[in-house]
C-alpha cells in the first residue's frame, strides 16, 4: 500500500498529526504497536492519572470538608477496585473517540511495531508475529517516551514501580516512597496520600517541581504537606531493594550522611527518555543526540528529507499539548504552509490540588539572563470565590518587563490553575502588558480575578483587594 504520509505512534502528537494531514488532503496511515490508540497520554499517563486524581479528591473532600458544608454522611470508604474500573472506563471512552476520528478522516490504522526498511518503506510486525510492509512518501516519528529507570533501582513492576504500575495498583500502599517530586511524582504521590497512604518524597533537587518557578514549588509543598507527607530534598538515591513485603531505599542525605527509608511500595519518577527503540533509525541514517531525534528548528524535519519527528522524541518539554502543536505544524509544513510555534508560550501544568500552571519565564530565569523585571502577586485567600469554595491555598504571580511592562511569565498555584493559564497564554501571544490585563474586566466572583489583581500588583503595585 502507498501513502502520502505515515505516522509511527498514535499518542497526542501522532494522531493529531494524522488528522491534520488527512484534513489537508494527504492519504494517511498511522502505526501503533499496541492494540489501542492514544499512546502513553491516554492509556497510562495524562487521562488515567487525572481520573484517579479527581476520584481521590472527591474522597478527600468527603472525609475532610463535607461536614463544614453541612453535608453529613457515614464515614466513606475507598473502593479501589471501583475507582480503577471508572478510570478504565474513561480511558476506553477516549480510545473509542480516537478510533472514530480515524474513521471519520479516512486514516488507515495499522496495529503492530513499525520500523524503517528505508526512508520510504516501513515494516510492520504484528502481535501474532506476521509482518506487513507499506510504502510512503513522508514519515512522522511520534513514538513518545518511556520512564527513566537507573540500574541500581532494581525496577520489578511489583514493589518498585513506575507511573504505569501506580495507575493499576490493587491496594492502597501503607507507605509509598516516591523518588522524584517533579510533576508525575507530585501528582501520583498526592493521589495515594489523599486515599490514606503515608507518602514520602525523595528529591535530588532542593524543592518540589524544581523546573518551575521556585515560588510554585514552595507553595505546593505547603499544600501537599497538609496531606501528612514527608520530604527529603537534596537527597541522592543510591539503591532500592525489594525485601519481600517492604522496600528499602538507600540514599545520601542533604548533609552527606546515609539515609534509609522503608515502605511497602517505591514509585520511581525521575524523568522520561525518548522512545526510539527498534525503529531502525540507522537504516536511514537519522541523527540522534543523547537519545533524541535531531530535527530542524523550524520544520521539525530530520536530517533525512521527508522524515519528521515530533513530541517526546525531540527536544523540548515532554508535554502532550506541545506534541499536538508540533503534529499540526509538520502536517501544515508538508502541505506548503508556514506555521509557527512559540515554545516559550507552551504552558506547563501540575494536576495536584491545588493545581499548578505556568507559562513564559520563571523569576530564576529572568535573573540569570539579567532581564529587568517587576513582580506582582495575589493570594487566593483574598478571593471571594476561593473563600466560598474553600480553595484558599495558592496565588497568582505575574512577571513583567520593568521598562515595557510586557508580561514575561505567569505562574499560578490554586484551584483551576490549569484552566486559568489559558488567559495568560493568550495575553502573551499578543504581547500584552500587565496593565492590559489589569484593565480587562474579569467577572466577579471568579478565580480569574486573581490574575487581574496580580497584574495590578505588577503594573504599579496597586491591587484592590489586598
Amino acid at each position: 500500500m502507498q501513502y502520502d504520509v505515515t505516522v509511527i505512534g498514535s499518542g497526542p502528537g501522532g494522531y493529531v498529526a494524522a488528522i491534520r494531514a488527512a484534513q489537508l488532503g494527504m492519504k494517511t496511515a498511522i502505526i501503533e504497536k499496541y492494540n489501542v490508540l492514544g499512546g502513553t497520554c491516554l492509556n497510562v499517563g495524562c487521562i488515567p492519572s487525572k481520573a484517579l486524581l479527581d476520584s481521590s479528591e472527591h474522597f478527600y473532600n468527603a472525609t475532610h470538608h463535607f461536614a463544614e458544608h453541612g453535608i453529613e454522611i457515614p464515614a466513606p470508604k475507598v473502593n479501589l477496585e471501583q475507582m480503577m474500573a471508572r478510570k478504565k472506563g474513561v480511558v476506553e471512552k477516549m480510545n473509542g473517540g480516537i478510533n472514530f476520528l480515524m474513521k471519520k478522516n479516512k486514516i488507515t490504522v495499522y496495529n503492530g511495531f513499525g520500523s524503517f526498511i528505508d526512508k520510504n518503506n516501513i515494516k510492520i510486525k504484528k502481535a501474532d508475529g506476521s509482518e506487513e510492509q507499506i510504502s510512503t512518501e513522508k514519515v512522522i516519528i511520534a513514538t513518545g517516551s518511556k520512564p527513566t529507570i537507573l540500574p541500581f533501582m532494581n525496577y520489578d513492576k511489583k514493589r518498585i514501580i513506575t507511573s504505569t504500575e501506580a495507575l493499576t495498583l490493587t491496594e492502597i500502599p501503607k507507605h509509598l516512597i516516591v523518588i522524584g517530586a517533579g510533576v508525575i511524582g507530585a501528582e501520583l504521590g498526592s493521589v495515594y496520600a489523599r486515599l490514606g497512604a503515608k507518602v514520602t518524597f525523595v528529591e535530588f533537587a532542593d524543592s518540589m517541581i524544581p523546573t518551575m518557578d521556585k515560588t510554585m514549588g514552595k507553595e505546593l509543598q505547603k499544600a501537599v504537606k497538609k496531606l501528612g507527607t514527608d520530604f527529603y530534598f537534596n537527597t541522592k538515591v543510591t539503591k532500592i531493594e525489594n525485601l519481600g513485603e517492604e522496600v528499602l531505599v538507600s540514599a545520601d542525605g542533604a548533609d552527606g550522611k546515609p539515609v534509609e527509608i522503608k515502605g511497602d511500595y517505591c514509585l520511581v519518577c525521575i524523568g522520561r527518555r525518548a522512545y526510539v527503540d527498534g525503529l531502525n533509525l540507522e537504516a536511514v541514517g537519522i541523527t540522534t543526540d543523547r537519545g533524541k531525534v535531531v530535527v530542524d528548528e523550524h520544520t521539525l524535519e530530520t536530517n533525512v528529507k521527508g522524515i519528521y519527528a515530533i513530541g517526546d522524541v525531540v527536544r523540548g518539554a515532554m508535554l502532550a499539548h506541545k506534541a499536538e502543536e508540533e503534529g499540526v505544524l509538520v502536517a501544515e509544513t508538508m502541505s506548503g504552509q508556514k506555521p509557527h510555534i512559540n515554545y516559550n508560550l507552551i504552558p506547563g501544568v501540575v494536576y495536584t490540588w491545588p493545581e499548578v500552571a505556568s507559562v513564559g519565564q520563571t523569576e530564576e530565569e529572568l535573573k540569570a539572563k539579567g532581564i529587568s523585571y517587576k513582580s506582582g502577586q495575589f493570594p487566593f485567600k483574598a478571593l471571594g470565590r476561593a473563600t466560598a469554595s474553600g480553595d484558599t491555598d495558592g496565588l497568582v504571580k505575574i512577571l513583567a518587563h520593568k521598562d515595557t511592562d510586557e508580561v514575561l511569565g505567569v505562574h499560578i498555584i490554586g484551584a483551576r490553575a490549569a484552566d486559568m493559564i489559558a488567559e495568560a497564554v493568550m495575553a502573551m501571544e499578543f504581547r500584552a502588558s500587565a496593565e492590559d490585563i489589569s484593565r480587562t474586566s474579569h467577572a466577579h466572583p471568579t478565580y480569574m480575578e486573581a490574575v487581574k489583581e496580580a497584574a495590578l500588583a505588577a503594573t504599579d503595585n496597586r491591587p484592590i483587594h489586598t
